[in-house]
């Protein structure tokens, strides 16, 4: 299944980044979740493979963790972005707390790209940082994270609707591990096959 998002989300959000509608022939993988020595290495190789750069949303926890890794995605060209300190829900947080919980994970990220953990963010919370951050969401999903789902069935929620300018989630987590081996492969062979580009997201 397809996340669209609904077109009343978007007005409630109009800073909210869902896709590049003036994007000619480039598609946007995205990584939420990492860094992970589990699952970060065999993406980045996965990527080489295709000659194909990303964009990883990492959680400062992780980042604190393992150093060498995230500066390992810098190093081999691809983008990185803010997906908080502690993978807060910003649905029933204040609006400090939470801007400071992105704020402690940008201190060792340093990026103007961020990414809501859960999509949940409130109005407000998307204000405050939209005036230091894109907010980057997206409008393919794989749903790799769901253990009901299968490999098979996350490649089917991606490849239909790959299309230029299009914003894509995966996940570089161990929950999501299983179901990426499977689809991260033919996700990249479908791009090549489809005449797009994977690029990383510069704003």
């Amino acid at each position: 299944m397809r996340i669209r998002p609904p077109k009343i989300i978007k007005r409630l959000f109009p800073t909210l980044i869902w896709n590049f509608e003036n994007e000619k022939d480039g598609v946007f993988l995205t990584f939420d979740d990492g860094p992970r020595p589990e699952v970060t290495p065999w993406v980045l190789d996965q990527l080489d493979k295709f000659n194909a750069k990303a964009t990883f949303f990492c959680i400062g926890k992780n980042v604190e963790l393992f150093p060498d890794l995230f500066n390992e995605i810098l190093s081999r060209g691809h983008a990185v972005g803010n997906h908080s300190y502690s993978h807060v829900k910003g649905w029933g947080v204040d609006t400090g707390t939470y801007v400071r919980d992105v704020d402690l994970a940008n201190d060792l990220i340093q990026s103007n790209l961020y990414r809501p953990p859960y999509a949940r963010i409130s109005p407000n919370q998307a204000r405050v940082l939209s005036e230091r951050f894109n907010i980057i969401m997206w409008d393919v999903i794989s749903r790799d994270y769901n253990r009901d789902l299968s490999g098979r069935s996350c490649v089917k929620n991606v490849v239909p609707y790959l299309e230029p300018g299009s914003v894509v989630v995966f996940h570089d987590s161990v929950k999501s591990s299983k179901n990426l081996w499977y689809a991260l492969p033919r996700v990249l062979r479908a791009i090549n096959d489809k005449g797009l580009k994977c690029k990383k997201i510069e704003l």
